[in-house]
């Protein structure tokens, strides 16, 4: 997998995320994040995958995505600890255009 993703941060600078990897489990390197430089992936099924993204030895986020049978939806729930030690749950549903 190769994922690309170019944003803006909370200071609204520009952001520009590399990565590449497989779904091993396998940490692999991540460049332009401040919040990690390694992520690993696993294929549970054909509908869904688990990552985790590291700073050093640390766990900053781990989550799970699933696509719906129609393939229509993309539902993404993450958990982590951000810089300040705070914990957090997220849920984003994504539906195709």
């Amino acid at each position: 997998m190769k994922v690309t993703v170019d944003g803006t941060d909370a200071d609204c600078k520009p952001t520009h995320i590399k990565g590449t990897g497989k779904f091993d489990r396998k940490a692999y390197s991540v460049t332009g994040d401040p919040n990690k430089d390694m992520r690993s992936c696993r294929k549970v099924n054909g509908h869904t995958l688990t990552f985790m993204n590291k700073k050093g030895d640390k766990v900053t986020i781990s989550g799970r995505g699933v696509v719906s049978a129609d393939g229509k939806t993309r539902t993404v729930t993450l958990t982590g600890t951000d810089s300040t030690g705070t914990k957090n749950t997220s849920t984003a549903v994504y539906d195709k255009q």
